[in-house]
């Protein structure tokens, strides 16, 4: 089942002023009087597209808000500015726009949806709030843990060890720190990223980049570039916050799967494709496994994202509301 969007122009849209001089932009579809629900995009560093997500979901019946995370897409300043520090990035200043989004637009509890990054901030956020959480639905699960951002940043190795040697042997020329084994490749391309070297910064970014498109293109038979790469801003913003955010275990401490406690009452869904090698399917079995009452649908075909797990998504969402109502 598919319930599509009459239009993809927001019923309104704006920018949200939130602390250290940010400014968010946000968009809405539906119905006034519909279900509330969020929808948190990819990254960290992505943006909301061309507002595909909207296609998730029945408007004649959902309230439905997308914004762009701090530093991202339409909210400035940008992540990619140099002179924006990073001590204005944490998942925690994240879950706090969230929240400042919420008592803005007058919503008391909302669904919760989340994609890649996104569900990890889903679940930090309904840590932090599970009163304002109707439940979530969760695509692609990610709690960007320690043993998560190993395995993609090192262990994926193994897979693919071409690509990770040229990817390992630039932070070896660029990064003592890294060269002489004092931190891991995640922390020494955060480095090279967030350094006021441009021009490293921006070689790095390219190295990254070719990094994320060789991995996400396992069964598709060749890399394929992602053509978003190609605007220097977006470059920037994915990779600088992707890496700082890897970095620091996600900001999340204790880790989201230590502190699940909070969550037993919500309902939740979670969709995960067996053939994700960058979000192994073991994070959403663990994730499942421990949260009583919680929905799992694992896609065999389908990597970290397809058409059946699209699918999957929507009903989800419909089942959602039907909760709700």
């Amino acid at each position: 089942m598919s319930v599509q969007a009459e239009t993809s122009t927001p019923s309104s849209s704006g920018f949200l002023e939130v602390n250290d001089g940010h400014r968010l932009y946000w968009e809405e579809f539906g119905t006034p009087n519909g279900v509330p629900a969020l929808h948190l995009h990819g990254g960290p560093g992505g943006t909301l597209g061309s507002s595909g997500y909207r296609q998730r979901w029945d408007l004649n019946r959902t309230r439905l808000i997308g914004f762009e995370q701090r530093g991202c897409g339409r909210s400035s300043p940008s992540a990619a500015d140099p002179c924006v520090p990073k001590s204005q990035f944490s998942t925690q200043k994240f879950i706090e726009d969230i929240e400042a989004l919420r008592v803005s637009l007058g919503i008391d509890r909302w669904i919760i949806n989340g994609v890649s990054w996104g569900t990890t901030l889903a679940l930090a956020y309904a840590q932090a709030h599970p009163q304002r959480v109707v439940g979530l639905v969760l695509f692609a699960v990610t709690t960007t843990s320690r043993r998560e951002v190993q395995w993609i940043t090192e262990s994926m190795g193994a897979i693919y060890p071409e690509a990770w040697h040229r990817l390992s042997s630039f932070a070896q020329q660029h990064a003592p720190a890294y060269d002489a084994g004092r931190i891991r490749l995640v922390e020494a391309y955060a480095d090279m990223l967030w350094s006021p070297d441009l021009q490293l910064r921006d070689k790095a970014s390219h190295e990254w980049a070719l990094w994320e498109d060789t991995h996400i293109s396992l069964g598709s038979g060749e890399v394929k570039r992602d053509p978003r790469w190609e605007d220097t801003t977006f470059r920037h913003t994915m990779t600088r916050l992707t890496t700082l955010f890897w970095a620091r275990d996600g900001f999340c401490d204790p880790p989201i799967l230590e502190n699940l406690d909070r969550l037993q009452n919500l309902p939740a869904i979670f969709i995960h494709g067996r053939s994700d090698v960058s979000s192994p399917t073991s994070t959403a079995w663990k994730l499942h496994v421990d949260w009583p009452g919680s929905e799992l649908h694992v896609v065999d075909a389908d990597g970290h994202g397809g058409a059946e797990m699209v699918e999957l998504w929507t009903n989800a969402n419909l089942k959602m509301i039907n909760h709700a109502s």
